[in-house]
């Protein structure tokens, strides 16, 4: 995929995954899927907080698809901040086999975010060449 055709689905993906962020991953953690979003024994006072913390990012992500170039720092955030959460969880899976069910719900999503956005990112110089 080119640098032209990455611009323009950044900010599809950053809609999309700001939507995902503010909808469903408080009722993954909550009602639908909690042994593979949530923590066990259940933590709501920690999980609440990240759903805010994911779901204000969300916002921002929204925000940022208008105009992805002024927002290339934020982008980035949520990539490591996406692969530092996964991993983070992947390593609690290793060390406490209670949160086994993470390694199909919430560690392969976060990876996935990082990744399609890893990807739509243009090259570093593309929207110095281009004006945007």
């Amino acid at each position: 995929m080119d640098d032209i055709t990455r611009a323009k689905s950044l900010p599809i993906a950053l809609k999309v995954i700001g939507l995902l962020f503010i909808l469903a991953i408080y009722p993954m953690m909550a009602w639908i899927w909690p042994a593979g979003w949530g923590w066990t024994p259940p933590q709501h006072e920690y999980e609440l907080l990240i759903f805010i913390l994911l779901a204000m990012l969300g916002i921002f992500l929204i925000r940022a698809a208008k105009n992805p170039a002024a927002n290339i720092s934020l982008i980035w955030f949520t990539i490591w901040l996406n692969l530092a959460y996964a991993t983070s969880m992947l390593l609690m899976v290793l060390a406490d086999r209670t949160e086994q069910a993470n390694l199909a719900g919430n560690i392969p999503v976060q990876y996935l975010v990082a990744g399609v956005l890893w990807y739509l990112m243009p090259s570093h110089n593309f929207y110095k060449n281009t004006g945007q």
